[in-house]
């Protein structure tokens, strides 16, 4: 219940209670607040419980925890009967980049040669350089998009 909570952060509680209740009260108040929590915890066992029972025999291995969106993923991922392992897995995101990257590179030798012996893209097998600058008109004004207004 408290594993966040570290030693001087203890000790700063332990003497801030001491110093709001005294230490005549103290007792008493530690009574009560471990009361309270009993009877939270009671309140808590007793309704899962009879969620359990309205849920019927079907949901018998049903446990609270899985409603944590984390554990879910965590526990379908582990059942994989949809075969995700293999799916995530056969997703190299730096593999897809690196062939991505040579393939542009490459692209880029091809077209620097191309280019110079002709630049239409008909002649470059329908490809077209996306390294390249579009050509601008010749009369100054930079082109019209009309899906941009």
């Amino acid at each position: 219940m408290f594993n966040d909570i570290g030693p001087l952060e203890l000790v700063t509680i332990i003497v801030l209670a001491v110093l709001v209740f005294g230490p005549d009260k103290l007792p008493k108040v530690i009574q009560d607040v471990m009361r309270t929590v009993r009877k939270i915890r009671e309140f808590s066992e007793s309704a899962k419980q009879d969620i359990r029972e309205e849920l019927g025999p079907e949901f018998k291995d049903f446990e609270f925890e899985d409603l944590n969106p984390k554990a879910f993923i965590r526990k379908q991922l582990d059942n994989d009967e949809l075969g995700l392992k293999e799916i995530r897995n056969g997703f190299d995101l730096k593999k897809e980049m690196a062939e991505v990257t040579d393939a542009v590179h490459s692209r880029d030798g091809d077209a620097s040669s191309s280019s110079s012996s002709s630049s239409s893209p008909s002649s470059s097998g329908g490809r077209i350089d996306m390294t390249k600058k579009p050509e601008t008109p010749d009369d100054g004004r930079p082109p019209f998009d009309a899906d941009a207004t």
